[in-house]
């Protein structure tokens, strides 16, 4: 049987396209039957409130009566993530995003992963790439908004993230035991995919010192900073935007877990993922996301390297 990778990547990218499509063009109808007011407050998920009249002033029996200019109706107040920033140019950065991933990913499955050799020039160059993304994203956004309105970097509820961090790693592994318990990996097993994935394998089997302390700086600290700034800094209010909180959360969640490469992962990281989304939404603040994504990347990292100095260890947790 041929690796199914690749054509179920392509599906998974193109679903996500779909989907984010018809969901961006039935909002569109619907918010073009609404007043200008209700649209705005529609697309922050606000309430518009309109200040009563006010009354004429009078500046005396011969003068004739000033009536005050009508004021505003008040900028809807904000819920979640603000998307006001966003503009239909952005289009433009969010389909570049979509294609460079979409193309990797899809151009990684050809590569026999055996005979790459990752060496500390290649996954330095990894590293710079995401660096690279990271920058360009900051320098499309940071022009109409500054960093910390943004991403919510003044979190007052900040000390939080050390109990939410955890939980929702300890929540995921749940999630991912119960995957396996229902015979997920078996699945895929049978279908012939690689059931580890490239970056956990070159955690387990790489002897250079310096590649495996590239490869943790990039799990541990490159990743959880740059995804996280990339898919729900920008992509998903961005999507949000154009395609409601909860559509935006599934179709980023698509383009992140197939943005890996990895079949087997791809169900895992999806829902990972959404749940990056929700605690992104329901925080408004970066800080979660990150530190979810630095404890789950920081706790895969330790458990292989432990497993590597304990091979024991590995071997009793997958009988």
């Amino acid at each position: 049987m041929s690796d199914p990778t690749a054509p179920v990547l392509i599906a998974t990218f193109s679903a996500a396209l779909g989907l984010f499509v018809v969901a961006a063009f039935v909002r569109w109808m619907r918010r073009a039957k609404e007043s200008p007011v209700e649209m705005e407050a529609h697309q922050e998920g606000g309430q518009v409130s309109v200040p009563p009249p006010v009354p004429p002033v009078y500046g005396g029996p011969y003068v004739t009566p000033r009536v005050a200019p009508p004021a505003l109706p008040a900028v809807p107040e904000s819920h979640g993530v603000p998307t006001w920033p966003y503009r239909k140019l952005d289009f433009l950065w969010m389909g570049g995003i979509f294609a460079i991933f979409a193309a990797m990913s899809v151009s990684n499955t050809t590569v026999d992963a055996d005979k790459v050799a990752f060496t500390p020039s290649v996954l330095l160059g990894s590293i710079i790439f995401h660096g690279t993304l990271t920058l360009i994203t900051l320098a499309v956004i940071l022009f109409r908004i500054g960093p910390v309105a943004w991403l919510g970097l003044r979190w007052k509820h900040w000390p939080w993230v050390f109990l939410i961090a955890p939980a929702t790693v300890m929540t995921m592994w749940a999630v991912f035991g119960g995957l396996h318990a229902l015979g997920y990996m078996k699945w895929m097993e049978s279908l012939g995919v690689e059931s580890v994935q490239d970056s956990v394998k070159l955690l387990q089997t790489a002897k250079d010192p310096t590649v495996l302390i590239l490869m943790a700086v990039a799990a541990v600290l490159v990743a959880p900073v740059s995804e996280e700034l990339v898919f729900r800094g920008y992509l998903y209010p961005a999507a949000k935007k154009f395609a409601g909180p909860w559509m935006a959360a599934i179709c980023t969640g698509l383009v992140f877990a197939a943005a890996h490469g990895s079949l087997v992962a791809l169900l895992p990281l999806f829902i990972f993922g959404v749940v990056l989304a929700v605690l992104y939404e329901k925080t408004g603040s970066i800080w979660a996301p990150v530190a979810v994504h630095f404890c789950f990347n920081g706790a895969t990292v330790g458990i292989q390297f432990l497993a590597r100095q304990f091979p024991q260890i590995l071997d009793q947790a997958s009988k």
